[in-house]
């Protein structure tokens, strides 16, 4: 990055600690609307440690990073031009190669790749003219990109957003508890305690990361390990009224509960959106799940809350998870003949 871009930090927030833990979605303030192509601005110390999400906004053509919903990273990007457009919705990370090139785009460089799709949607570096012109997937500052790829892990959560809301705070007694009584919530934390984020997990890590998506559509609960469904039932909602559209991600116990940090994005700025504050208190889970996520449960465990119903042509298979725009993602082939795709 050029140095003298530096000029965009115009003040140093400090990190407000209470009770040992920093104040959610505070930053230093950066005018983001006047970087030029290829500027980003990259703070990691602000939260050291925490589970990752990432936001690309199409509209702003930036990439913003947060770590225990702290915006560590924001950074200039370009998303697909016009009939290639990026696909909006919640991913995760599939693969990573830091080596990645396109085995349609005559072996183009691809590096520090972020997968979200198995049709060829990723993150990686790549040239940033200043207007979208890629063929889908979104490009990123080189530099920018290595640092990403240094905090990213398969699972972590990436929103390709038509908009961008700063992270918000929960800590709920339960996780979606119909089903946990008071002594298994306890259990269930002490349990968590003792489990490493998936950043700090080995080749050899004794569980799988864990994905869970709750529609509301459909009211069904889905409950992913390494990106494959091991369970999926039904769920109640208090209130016939939208959830909305949100990424919780888990990053610890504090005060004898979960605590999360959250990103709500509206694929419709008119819909009626219930507080926060209550998304988790309105869902009702069958025992049977409860069971099957106590012994999931990890820091980085990431929860997608939606409107819309889990079906086929709004997931990508594997790929996962919720797509909210109409640019659909492919199921993943059997032989997998276009894996390496990209740009």
């Amino acid at each position: 990055m050029n140095p003298y871009r530096r000029k965009y930090l115009v003040g140093a927030a400090s990190l407000a600690v209470a009770s040992g833990f920093p104040t959610v979605a505070q930053d230093v303030a950066i005018d983001i609307e006047n970087m030029l192509p290829g500027d980003f601005n990259w703070f990691p110390e602000r939260a050291p440690q925490g589970a990752v999400a990432v936001i690309a906004s199409i509209p702003e053509q930036r990439v913003h990073v947060y770590r225990n919903g702290i915006r560590i990273g924001v950074s200039t990007c370009s998303t697909g031009r016009p009939g290639h457009e990026t696909p909006t919705g919640v991913f995760t990370v599939l693969q990573k190669d830091a080596d990645h090139r396109s085995s349609t785009y005559n072996n183009a460089p691809m590096p520090n790749m972020n997968r979200l799709t198995w049709d060829g949607i990723a993150l990686h570096a790549g040239n940033l003219p200043g207007y979208p012109a890629s063929h889908g997937c979104v490009r990123l500052p080189l530099e920018f990109s290595r640092l990403l790829f240094e905090v990213t892990h398969v699972g972590t959560p990436i929103i390709l957003s038509g908009a961008r809301d700063d992270p918000w705070e929960l800590v709920h007694p339960g996780f979606v508890l119909g089903g946990f009584a008071q002594h298994e919530m306890a259990d269930a934390v002490e349990g968590l305690d003792g489990r490493q984020h998936p950043a700090d997990w080995n080749d050899d890590a004794p569980y799988p990361i864990t994905t869970v998506l709750a529609t509301a559509e459909d009211r069904k609960i889905i409950l992913m390990e390494d990106g494959e469904k091991i369970y999926e039932g039904g769920i109640d909602l208090i209130e016939d009224r939208p959830l909305g559209e949100h990424v919780l991600v888990l990053q610890g116990s504090r005060d004898s509960g979960l605590h999360w940090t959250g990103i709500t994005h509206h694929p419709d700025p008119s819909h009626p959106l219930w507080p926060e504050s209550q998304v988790l208190a309105r869902l009702r889970v069958p025992s049977d799940f409860s069971e099957l996520l106590r012994a999931s449960l990890h820091p980085g465990l990431t929860l997608i809350v939606s409107d819309i119903a889990a079906t086929p042509d709004r997931q990508s298979r594997r790929d996962f998870v919720i797509m909210t725009g109409d640019n659909l993602v492919s199921p993943r082939p059997a032989a997998n003949p276009r894996e390496g795709q990209s740009d």
